[in-house]
């Protein structure tokens, strides 16, 4: 018969075992942007996570698995969220637009998720497979989120007629700058670089190069509201 002592541990032992992979991708991102693909070994994710290496492998076949579930969890799940929020809305683009930006900076670059850009292309020509992985599963889906969005703004007379591919381009390239900046040669500058304010400079710069005539005479096109959703 079970004591009410066994009883009661069981379902902190449950709770544990749950945990267990989110615990395991915590570590694993921190040693991922700390010490880069091939300098991140499978042992020491697993003992920063308070695990043994075989409790690793329960849930991980190896360190491209666990990669792969790092990205997927941190990045992929939020262009996911964006994708289901950009089929629902139906108000204006330009604030869709500005609100896709800095939830970009808030779920992705002011967290540690921010050094992934940095470890693929840094480490593409040796892991392919990880850039293929990278390129599948988040900046073609991110490129087609963004240009669905512009497109929908030119479908809508808020946006004049531009290139939607090419322009994407154009609106990312600063952001990954910005990530670049923070996990290189950030650190050592001698003035920092305030990520909030380059963000809305760099959403203002963006909007006043699409607006069309007639929704700039409807709204200056450096009138950005802040707000917590579209």
């Amino acid at each position: 018969m079970a004591t009410a002592q066994t009883t009661a541990a069981h379902p902190r032992w449950v709770r544990r075992k749950q945990a267990r992979p989110s615990e395991l991708l915590a570590a694993a991102l921190a040693l991922f942007v700390e010490k880069g693909y091939a300098g991140t070994r499978l042992d020491d994710v697993a003992a920063r996570a308070g695990v043994s290496k075989g409790t690793l492998y329960l849930y991980f076949a190896n360190k491209e698995e666990l990669f792969k579930a790092v990205v997927r969890e941190n990045i992929v799940r939020n262009i996911a969220e964006a994708q289901q929020l950009v089929r629902t809305y139906e108000g204006d683009t330009a604030e869709l637009l500005a609100y896709l930006m800095r939830e970009w900076w808030h779920r992705i670059g002011d967290t540690p998720a921010s050094g992934i850009p940095k470890l693929v292309i840094s480490e593409s020509g040796n892991f392919p497979e990880i850039a293929r992985f990278y390129v599948d599963e988040v900046i073609d889906p991110a490129h087609r989120l963004l240009a669905g969005v512009i497109e929908r703004g030119m479908r809508r007379g808020e946006f004049r007629k531009v290139d939607a591919e090419t322009f994407v381009r154009v609106l990312i390239a600063p952001l990954v700058m910005l990530l670049l900046w923070r996990h290189s040669l950030g650190p050592c500058g001698k003035q920092p670089v305030d990520p909030q304010r380059y963000i809305e400079i760099h959403i203002d710069n963006v909007l006043r190069a699409l607006r069309s005539e007639t929704a700039t005479e409807r709204r200056p096109a450096g009138a950005v509201r802040r707000r917590t959703a579209p």
